[in-house]
């Protein structure tokens, strides 16, 4: 799927530093960085650094290097933010949008970390 990849996407932009961003991790693989539009007190985004469009794509087509230092990333960013369960944190949502259906607006794998309050139920009733 690389080679429907649209490099021209902010965060590939992101990545090549033509577009700023607020940094909170970096790795060999991965970026983690603030939203610009928080939803929630903490509001990351962890991408790969690799041309991946969603996650089905990375995960068929990503290194097992790439995929090991991508889901590290995510944890170890939970861990900085304070929000593990595990260290001590109240936890945390995991979100990624694939496709029209999932309303990825930014073709280019990315995972919402959302914390800092009780984020409620995942999905609404309305959604049948």
């Amino acid at each position: 799927m690389a080679g429907n990849y649209d490099d021209q996407n902010v965060f590939a932009k992101i990545l090549r530093g033509e577009l700023p961003c607020n940094r909170v991790h970096e790795t060999e693989h991965s970026l983690a960085f603030s939203d610009i539009a928080p939803i929630a007190p903490h509001h990351v985004l962890v991408i790969p650094k690799g041309p991946y469009v969603c996650f089905d794509d990375f995960s068929s087509n990503a290194s097992p290097e790439e995929i090991v230092d991508f889901v590290k990333a995510v944890g170890d960013v939970c861990r900085q933010l304070g929000v593990a369960p595990d260290s001590g944190g109240n936890g945390y949502r995991l979100l990624s949008n694939a496709g029209p259906d999932g309303v990825q607006v930014v073709p280019h794998l990315h995972i919402h970390i959302v914390a800092g309050r009780n984020l409620g139920p995942m999905l609404s009733r309305v959604l049948r």
